[in-house]
């Protein structure tokens, strides 16, 4: 069970992240200031943080200086500071990812999945997913066909596309939400980085698996995976 800490002066919406991450199998510690998160991450094992930036006694920006001191763990900040240059700013002082309020809760759950993931620390939620023949084994990083075991060679961020949108099968991503879960980085509209990916992702998986549907384009929203019977 990964332990997370929410550093967050809003009760409601500290709590209402607290009670959604249990839910989903995580162990919870929050605190309502800044003021001794180094100490807690340090003492608490704890393996990623979600940090506030407005908070009393000590900023966000001073506690992930000090967090970054003591460790290189996770740590993503949900803002409502949404400027470009201020998330350049976190992210060059060490975070991780950068949420903007307000958010979603399945995004929030799917980036910390992705920040543990690329930390070497998975998340003990699922072994495997599977969607139609395809399954993914998260444990070695692998994808295969269920009913001939022929494994399917992706790419890191192809694996890590398919990761969120077998996880998560009912939830349509929009286009900055996959590449920013995915690449950690700000999406720009005119970047056709994601297309050329699920394109490659689409061509690679019929291939394959000529018979099954895996990605759904939602038009003018972005993507999610495919249901059977449409």
């Amino acid at each position: 069970m990964n332990k997370v800490l929410i550093v967050e002066d809003d009760r409601e919406i500290r709590a209402l992240l607290a009670e959604h991450l249990r839910d989903n199998g995580y162990e919870v510690v929050e605190l309502a200031d800044g003021l001794h998160a180094d100490k807690c991450v340090k003492e608490d094992g704890i393996e990623l943080v979600l940090l506030d930036l407005m908070l009393p006694f000590k900023s966000g920006d001073q506690v992930l200086r000090d967090i970054r001191k003591i460790t290189n763990i996770p740590v993503i900040i949900i803002s409502a500071r949404e400027t470009t240059q201020n998330k350049i700013d976190l992210l060059r002082l060490g975070a991780d990812d950068y949420i903007t309020k307000p958010f979603d809760l399945e995004e929030v759950l799917a980036r910390m999945e992705c920040a543990l993931r690329r930390a070497g620390t998975p998340s003990d939620i699922s072994e495997t997913l599977e969607s139609g023949n395809l399954v993914l084994d998260l444990s070695r990083n692998t994808a295969y066909l269920k009913d001939t075991e022929q494994e399917i060679t992706l790419t890191a961020k192809e694996f890590a596309i398919m990761e969120l949108l077998m996880r998560y099968p009912k939830k349509i991503f929009s286009k900055s939400n996959l590449f920013e879960s995915v690449w950690g980085e700000e999406y720009f509209s005119e970047d056709n980085t994601l297309t050329v990916h699920i394109s490659n992702l689409r061509t690679k998986l019929k291939k394959y698996d000529p018979e099954h549907e895996y990605i759904d384009t939602v038009w003018g929203i972005g993507y999610r995976m495919h249901k059977d019977g449409e």
